[in-house]
């Protein structure tokens, strides 16, 4: 297989995150936490380049260095991330053709590992797409609006969805399409193509994959980011 193209959504803002910027450029370790994404995906000899889908006037992306020699390129992206990610698949390069499989991956992701990475490709491309996860292993509850456990939920087949998320361009832009136009709010990829009656591969992978949301998330992905590669 040739080189894949990653899409990576960094329009939001992460509010959770608070800080005076957008949680995609705050400092981990001294740098913006999406440089350290896009060089942790970048050194993946698999990945032939990088298109980063950014929020209208963002003021913080020029001052963004990537250590890569493969191309990075940009797109403005929409209110929704499934917005964003359709406008970043929509503006790759035209050799990506209609039959051959992007990657999506979380701009606050930066511990992905390269063999959590390279098993995706391998497992995923030979069915119709997949994503990273990582089955459930904790007690899961149902709580009423007041926080109160109602009951415990069975956790059988039940997973966590992480990215890298890897689906075939042209039905990735159907299923993001059809969405958009029935007014269905999705919250990955995988259920955009769920939803067309595709059933995505489950790849287990690294439950150190952590998404950076708070601000206690900032200091775990700086000590992870020391022993992920």
């Amino acid at each position: 297989m040739r080189g894949l193209w990653c899409v990576v959504p960094a329009a939001g803002r992460g509010v959770r995150a608070g800080g005076d910027r957008p949680k995609q450029y705050q400092l981990l370790g001294g740098r913006p936490l999406i440089g350290h994404t896009l060089e942790r995906l970048a050194a993946h000899p698999s990945i032939a380049g990088l298109m980063v889908v950014l929020g209208g006037g963002d003021t913080f992306w020029p001052s963004i260095s990537v250590a890569t020699h493969k191309p990075v390129l940009t797109a403005v992206g929409g209110g929704e991330r499934s917005d964003s990610v359709l406008a970043g698949v929509l503006a790759l390069p035209s050799e990506v053709a209609h039959d051959d499989f992007v990657l999506v991956h979380d701009a606050a992701r930066p511990c992905v590992r390269e063999a959590d990475i390279q098993r995706l490709i391998d497992l995923a491309s030979r069915t119709d797409g997949g994503l990273l996860g990582a089955p459930l292993r904790d007690t899961l509850k149902h709580s009423d609006a007041s926080g109160r456990s109602l009951g415990t939920e069975p956790r059988e087949r039940r997973w966590r969805a992480f990215t890298p998320q890897m689906f075939r361009r042209g039905a990735l832009i159907d299923a993001l399409m059809v969405a958009r136009e029935e007014g269905t709010a999705v919250s990955d990829e995988a259920m955009a193509m769920e939803r067309r009656g595709i059933a995505p591969l489950l790849v287990e992978g690294s439950e150190d994959n952590i998404k950076v949301t708070t601000p206690a998330d900032f200091a775990l992905a700086e000590f992870l980011l020391e022993r992920t590669r």
